[in-house]
Parts: C-alpha cells; sequence; structure tokens
C-alpha cells in the first residue's frame, strides 16, 4: 500500500518564524546585557591629555568599575573617573587620584608638600614637585564634608583638580567609577596603580 505524501508547508512555515523571534529574543537579550554591564558594572574609557602622568599616559584605555563603590568605600589613592562641566557647558569626564578623604582637612605648603590633618601624606604618585603657582586653593586647609574627596592628578603641575575652585571638592555621588586596569595598550596591560 502506497502512504499519501504529506505536505510540510505549514510546519516550514512555523518553523522560520520560530528562527526569526527566537533570533530577535536573543538580540534583545545580549543588548540589555550589554545595557546592564555598562550601566552598572563597568566600562571602557580612554585617558585624554597628561594630568595623571606617569601612572597613565594619553591615549591609555581602562577598565572603569562601576559596581565597586556599591560594594565598598573608596580608598585613599584610588584613581576614580567623574564628571566635570566645562567653561564651554560640556561635560567630560576626568580621572584623578583620591588624596583627601571625607572629614578630612587638605593643605599644601610652599614647597609642595601635602598634609592631610596637619601630617605629612606619605605617597609615591606625584610625578613631580608641586610648584607654587599650582598649589590654588590648598595654600590654606580645605576642610572635606562627609562625602567629600580631595583629588588630584599625578602630574600636579599639568592637572586641573581639587586644587582649583572650578573642580572643588568631589561628592561621593558624583564618582562614576573606578579605574582597575589597563586594557590598551597590551605593553602595559595591567593592573592601574
Amino acid at each position: 500500500m502506497a502512504k499519501k505524501a504529506k505536505n510540510n508547508a505549514p510546519e516550514e512555515e512555523v518553523n522560520w518564524l520560530k528562527e526569526i523571534v527566537g533570533m530577535v529574543v536573543y538580540v534583545a537579550f545580549v543588548v540589555l546585557a550589554v545595557w546592564l554591564i555598562i550601566t552598572f558594572v563597568g566600562q571602557r574609557t580612554e585617558v585624554s591629555g597628561s594630568s595623571m602622568y606617569d601612572t597613565l599616559e594619553n591615549g591609555d584605555n581602562l577598565w572603569v568599575s562601576k559596581i565597586s563603590y556599591h560594594l565598598h568605600d573608596p580608598e585613599r589613592f584610588d584613581i576614580v573617573v567623574f564628571p566635570h562641566v566645562e567653561e564651554d557647558g560640556e561635560q567630560v569626564f576626568y580621572i584623578k587620584r583620591i588624596i583627601g578623604m571625607p572629614g578630612e582637612t587638605v593643605r599644601i605648603d610652599e614647597e609642595g608638600t601635602i598634609y592631610i590633618n596637619d601630617k605629612v601624606l606619605e605617597e609615591e604618585y606625584g610625578y613631580e614637585t608641586i610648584e607654587p603657582a599650582m598649589i590654588g586653593r590648598a595654600y590654606e586647609n580645605v576642610v572635606l564634608g562627609e562625602d567629600e574627596y580631595f583629588v588630584m592628578g599625578d602630574n600636579r603641575n599639568d592637572s586641573k583638580d581639587s586644587r582649583f575652585e572650578e573642580v572643588g571638592n568631589i561628592k561621593r555621588e558624583e564618582l562614576e567609577g573606578k579605574a582597575v586596569f589597563r586594557i590598551w595598550p597590551f605593553s602595559k596591560f595591567g593592573k592601574v596603580e
């Protein structure tokens, strides 16, 4: 007895439609996952300028952890990223090192020595001695609020940072994240310190 051939057209059409729906759901999931990572976990950022020389150089690509400060408090000497509005109204992101912590008093004397609560700050990050013209408002005591940080670039004579009124103290809520490691160039790949 001969079997009658079945018409498979509707079944093939359903499989094709399933494939399209599956692909759309997959792409939507990937886009959502990327958005969540970039918004809440971390992102790549590129250093522009020389204010963090010699720790970071112009063109270095970094991974910035946005989740770090949801898990623990910022620490002295962390390299942080925060937004700043320039004179022309453009928003840029600065990358600097935390020097002063909430509740502390920061001062820089005429020799360029940094004091925290009247004690010399022991650190090895400054590229060079701070020139008198670059002491800025830190010539007098700068008292930090309970949610404020004093940040400076490592290239102390070529950095617009908390020493100057246009940047000032940085509030905790302004900290976008912590620079964790360098991802480019490969010759310098590794942890950012």
